[in-house]
């Protein structure tokens, strides 16, 4: 079963760093679980082979487990939990990064009728399925490689664009094929994307941010909702009190200091704020993220 092969190849070749030295591809063992954390998704396929996860992102909530995959499209503020794992019973993950100029060169070798058909619709940033036999198949491929170095040079590359050919045709192929295109509406919410996370600190006008994009308002506001499950001001919520957090393991006792840097006037606003996002007041979950419970499960979306 590829799902065995799978879990072996993960377990026997996880690193302390994730890395795996393939360009782009990580795997990780989680032994408990623990407090949900926050972090940036990246353009990722990750896999679960045993135990796992949870992901919110905005209101909405993605759970997946062994022989199912999450693709995540654009950078997304998300908060991960990890789930059944323990003494005995890791969670094991595969995860790979979604390269935008090989979906655009793959797009362009498909002829007619090889891609399923778009429904033309914005789709979300965020999607999980089973994993056909066919893709965990190809991902097993690619991991034998660290068992053949001499290999990995030449066939590494093959074996990561099957896996993408693997899920543009599948159950979530829009989602992947949109990374790919330049004009898509998803490529004009990453402009945007990227825009508030460069400017996180300072105030903006929804239409400042929607011209940017390229959109009428009413557009924007529609399309990014269906991709980031929120509104772009309460994404830009989301990334200053996540950059908060990371600064506040580093000075738990600066919390004013540091309210001011990412962008808050109002120190009470923060932390009310920051205690709705994270379930406990500054002071309180920095500490905690320092001792190192924030860091565990973050490896992978």
């Amino acid at each position: 079963m590829p799902l065995d092969e799978l879990s072996d190849l993960l377990e026997r070749h996880v690193r302390p760093d994730l890395t795996t030295g393939i360009e782009g591809v990580r795997v990780c063992r989680i032994d408990h679980t623990a407090s949900a954390v926050s972090s940036m998704s990246g353009k990722v396929l990750a896999v679960i082979a045993r135990g796992g996860k949870r992901l919110a992102l905005g209101d909405q909530v993605y759970g997946y487990g062994p022989g199912q995959y999450l693709v995540a499209s654009i950078d997304l503020p998300v908060t991960g939990h990890v789930i059944d794992a323990g003494p005995g019973n890791p969670v094991l993950g595969f995860g790979m990064t979604l390269d935008p100029a090989t979906i655009a060169e793959l797009l362009l070798r498909a002829g007619p009728g090889d891609l399923p058909r778009s429904p033309g619709t914005t789709r979300p940033g965020i999607a999980v399925s089973d994993a056909p036999d066919e893709l965990l198949d190809a991902i097993v491929r690619l991991l034998r490689l660290l068992d053949r170095p001499q290999d990995r040079r030449t066939l590494a590359p093959l074996f990561k664009r099957e896996i993408l050919w693997r899920l543009m045709t599948g159950e979530q192929g829009d989602v992947v094929r949109q990374v790919g295109l330049a004009d898509s509406s998803l490529s004009h919410i990453a402009r945007a994307v990227q825009w508030i996370r460069e400017n996180y600190t300072r105030p903006f006008r929804v239409d400042e941010v929607a011209q940017l994009s390229g959109m009428s308002v009413s557009a924007f506001h529609r399309n990014f909702q269906a991709v980031t499950a929120m509104s772009s001001i309460q994404f830009q919520k989301h990334i200053r009190l996540q950059t908060a957090r990371l600064l506040l393991a580093n000075s738990p006792n600066e919390i004013t200091r540091v309210a001011h840097r990412v962008g808050y006037d109002s120190p009470s606003q923060f932390s009310r704020e920051y205690r709705r996002l994270f379930g406990a007041p500054p002071s309180i979950d920095a500490l905690r993220v320092r001792a190192g419970a924030g860091n565990v499960g973050a490896a992978l979306p």
